[in-house]
C-alpha cells in the first residue's frame, strides 16, 4: 500500500513537470516571439537607413546649412557577375583602375568577406547615381544606399558652422554608439549640437538563405524601424550681418563679435581669415591645404585666440576704482607723455594730449598715465593692508566681468584667457617682493592679461547693460531644442550699476566729441549715439594690434560689438571703423552715404602680408 502511494506521488510529480515543460514550450514557440527573433537573427540581414541631419537656420529663418541627396554604392562581392568595367566606371564617374583595384581586393579576401555587403563608392552625386540606376540591372551585386551631404546656400560663417566628417576608429572607441561609415560634427556648431543634429538610424530587415543571400523582408517588415531625422537648429546669428562682417575683415587677421546686450545672443562671430562655406561640404579634400596655411584659417580666433586687451581694459580698472572709492569722476591726474613708476625714472609711455584730465576725459582720450594712477590707488588701498591682498580683491572684481575664465558659452573650443593670480607673482618675484611698479602694465591691459574676442565683446555688452550680461550663446530655443536656463539669467559684475554711467560718458565723448582729443571719431554715425573705446595692444610678434569696442544707441542699446585686428596699429585706425560699420549695418540696414568711402577703404584694404 505504501509502495502504491509512493508510485502515485512520483507519477503525479512527473506529470506536473511535464505540463510545465509543455506550457513553457508553448509560450516560447507560440506566444512569445522574442526567442524566435533571437534564433532568426542568424538568418537575417539588416540594411541601415541613415537619417537626414538636422538643418541650421539663422535668427530670421534664413537657411545656413541644408542637405543634398547623395548615394553610397554598396557591393556584395559574392553576388557580382561579370560586367563591363569601363561602362560602370563611366556611370559612377570614377576610373576603371579604381574598380579593378576594388574587385581584386574583394577576390583576395573573399573567404573573410563571405556574403557581407561592403561600401564600394561613397557620396556619389545624384546625377551619377541616376546614370547608374538606369543600368543597375547590368551589375548584379551592386546597389545604392541613400545618404545626405551638407550644403550651404548662404556664404556666411564657415568657422562658426563647422564641418562634418566620417568617424575615425579612435572616435568610435570613445563613442561606441557610432559605427564605421557614420558622420559626426567635428567643429563649430556641428560639433556643439551633435546630439540634436545627428538623428537616429533606422533599418530594414531581410531574410537570408543558407548561403547568406538576401531574400524577402523579415516578418513582412514588422520589425523594420524608420530613421528619425535630426532636429533643426535655429541660431542667434544674423546671416547677412555675418556675411557683411566677413567682407569687412577680408584680407585682415583677427575677429569681430557682435552681441545683442539684452539677451546675450551672438549676432555675428567672424574669424579671419576663415573657412569659406564652399569647402565645407567636401572638407576632406581641402583639409591638408587649410591646415598648412600659415594664416591658420581653421583656427577660430573669436573663442580660441588669447590677446592682450590693451586700452579697453582701462574701463574695467576705472570701474573697480570707482567701486572701491579710491577714484571719483572729478579726480584729475597729470600725464606728460606717460607715467613714471620707479625712482630711476622708468616710464610707461602715452601719446600727447592736454593735461591734467578727469575720468571722463581720460576715457575719451585713452590716457595711459591716468589709469596708472587709478591702478596704483587700487593696489595701495589701505583697506587691504598689503599689495597681495589688494591684488586678490582686484582680480576677483575683474573676473566678475568674465575675464580669466570661460564664459560658458554654448560654442566649443572657448579659451579662458588669463588674469594672473597672486600666487603666480609670488612664484615669479617671491612673496612680498612685488608691488604696483612690478605689474604696472596691468593698468592698461598689457602684461600677463590675456582675453578672447568673445570676452571683449562681452565687456561691450556689460557696458551697454550698465553692469550685467547674459552668457553669450549662438543657439536659440526652438521646437524640440532647448537651451540651458543659465542663458536667461543675468550675470552681475561686482561693480554697482550706478558706477557705469560715469565711465560711459567718456565712451560717448570718445566717439562724438571733435577737436577735443577724442580717439574714436571714426565710429561717429549721426543719430545713433554710439559709445566706444579704442585700444592699441602691444604685440611682441610685430606691429601693435588694433582693438575697439562699442555699443549703440547709448540708451536702450540694441547691439554691442568688439573688433580685434592683428598687426593693424592704433585702435582708431582699423578696429574702430570695422566695428562701427558693422554696428551701423545692423541698426540701419545700410551704410550712410557720408561713410561709403570709409566702407570702401575697409573692404578694399588687405593687411595680411
Amino acid at each position: 500500500m505504501q509502495i502504491d502511494n509512493r508510485t502515485t506521488k512520483i507519477l503525479i510529480g512527473l506529470g506536473v513537470v511535464l505540463l510545465i515543460l509543455i506550457g513553457r514550450l508553448f509560450y516560447v514557440q507560440i506566444i512569445n516571439e522574442n526567442y524566435k527573433v533571437d534564433a532568426d537573427n542568424n538568418s537575417m540581414t539588416r540594411e541601415l537607413i541613415y537619417p537626414p541631419r538636422g538643418v541650421i537656420y539663422d535668427r530670421n529663418g534664413l537657411l545656413l546649412v541644408g542637405n543634398s541627396i547623395r548615394y553610397d554604392i554598396l557591393v556584395t562581392p559574392r553576388e557580382v557577375k561579370a560586367f563591363d568595367t569601363l561602362a560602370l566606371a563611366e556611370a559612377l564617374d570614377t576610373t576603371a583602375d579604381f574598380i579593378r583595384a576594388r574587385m581584386d581586393y574583394y577576390h583576395r579576401y573573399r573567404t573573410r568577406i563571405g556574403w557581407q555587403t561592403l561600401p564600394f563608392l561613397k557620396m556619389v552625386p545624384q546625377e551619377a547615381y541616376m546614370r547608374f540606376a538606369e543600368e543597375q540591372f547590368l551589375y548584379p551585386g551592386f546597389k545604392a544606399q541613400v545618404r545626405t551631404m551638407r550644403e550651404y546656400p548662404f556664404n556666411a560663417g564657415g568657422n562658426l558652422l563647422g564641418y562634418t566628417s566620417e568617424v575615425s576608429p579612435e572616435y568610435i572607441a570613445d563613442h561606441p554608439d557610432y559605427k564605421a561609415g557614420d558622420y559626426y560634427g567635428r567643429t563649430g556648431l556641428e560639433a556643439a549640437r551633435e546630439e540634436d543634429l545627428r538623428g537616429k538610424k533606422g533599418w530594414h530587415i531581410y531574410q537570408r538563405d543558407s548561403r547568406g543571400r538576401q531574400k524577402d523582408p523579415y516578418h513582412g517588415g514588422d520589425f523594420d524601424v524608420e530613421a528619425e531625422p535630426g532636429k533643426d537648429i535655429v541660431t542667434t546669428i544674423d546671416a547677412r550681418l555675418q556675411q557683411y562682417g566677413q567682407q569687412l575683415m577680408a584680407g585682415k587677421k583677427g575677429s569681430v563679435v557682435a552681441i545683442e546686450p539684452s539677451t546675450g545672443e551672438i549676432l555675428a562671430m567672424i574669424s579671419s581669415p576663415g573657412i569659406d562655406v564652399e569647402v565645407l561640404s567636401e572638407f576632406g579634400r581641402h583639409y591638408d591645404r587649410l591646415r598648412q596655411d600659415k594664416n591658420k584659417p581653421l583656427y577660430n580666433r573669436a573663442v580660441s585666440a588669447s590677446y592682450p586687451p590693451g586700452s579697453i581694459f582701462k574701463l574695467v580698472n576705472g570701474l573697480v576704482g570707482l567701486e572701491d572709492g579710491v577714484l571719483q569722476p572729478w579726480m584729475q591726474y597729470p600725464c606728460y607723455n606717460g607715467f613714471v613708476y620707479t625712482s630711476s625714472g622708468r616710464k610707461l609711455g602715452c601719446h600727447s594730449h592736454r593735461t591734467p584730465l578727469n575720468l571722463e576725459e581720460a576715457v575719451m582720450m585713452s590716457c595711459n598715465g591716468y589709469f596708472c594712477y587709478v591702478f596704483k590707488s587700487i593696489l595701495e588701498n589701505p583697506e587691504y593692508g598689503n599689495t597681495e591682498a589688494a591684488y586678490k580683491h582686484w582680480r576677483e572684481m575683474v573676473m566678475s566681468f568674465g575675464f580669466g575664465r570661460k564664459l560658458e558659452s554654448d560654442f566649443p573650443s572657448e579659451l579662458s584667457g588669463n588674469i594672473p593670480s597672486a600666487d603666480y607673482y609670488n612664484r615669479i618675484y617671491r612673496k612680498g617682493h612685488w608691488r604696483f611698479p612690478t605689474i604696472v602694465s596691468l593698468s592698461i591691459g598689457q602684461g600677463e592679461i590675456l582675453t578672447t574676442p568673445l570676452q571683449i565683446a562681452n565687456l561691450a555688452a556689460i557696458m551697454a547693460n550698465r553692469g550685467y550680461y547674459y552668457i553669450p550663446h549662438v543657439v536659440k530655443a526652438s521646437e524640440g531644442v532647448e537651451i540651458d536656463p543659465k542663458y536667461y539669467k543675468r550675470q552681475y559684475t561686482l561693480v554697482d550699476t550706478l558706477q557705469f554711467p560715469k565711465v560711459i560718458k567718456g565712451m560717448w565723448r570718445a566717439v562724438n566729441s571733435f577737436n577735443d582729443g577724442a580717439t574714436a571719431n571714426a565710429a561717429y554715425v549721426p543719430g545713433l549715439n554710439v559709445c566706444g573705446k579704442t585700444g592699441t595692444a602691444q604685440n611682441p610678434h610685430g606691429k601693435d594690434n588694433s582693438v575697439f569696442i562699442c555699443f549703440a544707441p547709448m540708451d536702450n542699446p540694441k547691439i554691442a560689438v568688439a573688433a580685434y585686428v592683428e598687426n593693424a596699429g592704433f585702435g582708431g585706425s582699423w578696429a574702430c571703423p570695422i566695428a562701427s560699420l558693422l554696428l551701423e549695418k545692423y541698426l540701419r540696414g545700410e551704410i550712410s552715404e557720408n561713410r561709403k568711402d570709409l566702407e570702401r577703404r575697409v573692404v578694399n584694404t588687405k593687411l595680411i602680408r
